[in-house]
């Protein structure tokens, strides 16, 4: 299945494209016999643009969260007509960002070793970078502490400069508790991410970002973006919580009378595939991949239909 037909195939397709793929031992391993998690990464493979193959082994779901690679992340923004500039060695990295439609003003993000000591990342020991996993091997921190702190810039000056190009991919695997190797890629996940002092929590432990959007009213949001503030290292995304928060109050609306109409089961049909599209991870084109399917909407179809594919994303899932 090319790239092509994968960008205008209709959700059943996928899905069985999905479950032949998932067999595939060359796989990473989040994909190897979950079929659900393959179809996760296609579908937002399809919204950036980019071929299955490329989110397969860009894409990682880590703790059911997607995240990518900085490669991938940095990727994103330059095929977005972004420049991105990144240069740094085993004690610091930079990396700047000047968007298209701004050529005035760059981004500009460093990381140190310092301020990955600071995060519990790794440990300086004799001015040298220390960090063990579980089973005290040394991590990519240890080892290739240039590439690490490259990755760390580019991602973090990727989220304040290009939001609008990553559609969801803040993170990278490592940044979700991962441990990874040298270009970024998980080796193990999830894991009991490392810290140097165990007492003392950092801003990875938690997204509070993810916590904002699944919150079920404004007040919540305003008490998460609080616990937020009391990390320090959490404060670029306290604008990006506050903005969630003030979506969340303006939608809130006075409730309108309405007639309750029997509809044969179709409103619990509807509500059960919506529900499988979101387990599926497909909820965002769930509309578009239904019409194309049936040759009708959701909301014309029949109860038979909807039923039957709830069932089918039910069995990739």
């Amino acid at each position: 299945m090319t790239a092509e037909i994968v960008r205008t195939a209709a959700l059943p397709d996928l899905v069985r494209y999905a479950e032949h793929l998932a067999h595939a031992d060359l796989l990473p391993k989040q994909f190897v016999n979950r079929p659900a998690n393959v179809l996760y990464a296609i579908e937002y493979g399809r919204t950036l643009g980019i071929t299955p193959i490329a989110a397969l082994t860009g894409i990682h779901v880590i703790e059911g969260k997607p995240s990518a690679s900085s490669g991938l992340i940095g990727g994103l923004v330059r095929q977005a007509g972004h420049k991105l500039r990144v240069k740094g060695d085993d004690r610091s990295a930079i990396a700047q960002i000047i968007r298209a439609d701004d050529p005035d003003w760059t981004y500009e993000v460093t990381w140190t070793l310092e301020r990955a000591a600071q995060a519990g990342l790794c440990q300086i020991k004799n001015g040298r970078p220390y960090a063990r996993d579980y089973k005290d091997r040394p991590t990519a921190w240890e080892k290739y502490p240039a590439a690490m702190l490259k990755a760390r810039a580019i991602t973090e000056v990727a989220r304040d400069a290009c939001e609008d190009v990553l559609f969801g991919l803040h993170y990278t695997p490592e940044e979700l508790g991962a441990y990874v190797n040298q270009d970024g890629e998980p080796v193990e996940a999830p894991v009991q991410p490392l810290r140097a002092v165990p007492a003392e929590p950092v801003a990875e432990q938690r997204d509070f970002l993810h916590e904002a959007y699944e919150a079920a009213t404004a007040a919540d949001v305003r008490r998460i973006w609080q616990e937020a503030k009391a990390f320090g290292s959490y404060e670029p995304y306290l604008e990006q919580i506050a903005e969630v928060g003030r979506k969340k109050a303006a939608e809130v609306a006075e409730p309108v009378d309405a007639e309750i109409v029997e509809d044969d089961g179709r409103t619990a049909a509807v509500d059960a595939l919506r529900g499988a599209a979101l387990a599926a991870g497909v909820a965002s084109s769930i509309e578009q991949d239904f019409a194309q399917s049936y040759g009708v909407p959701i909301t014309e179809a029949s109860v038979e239909q909807l039923t039957q594919m709830t069932e089918l994303l039910a069995g990739a899932a």
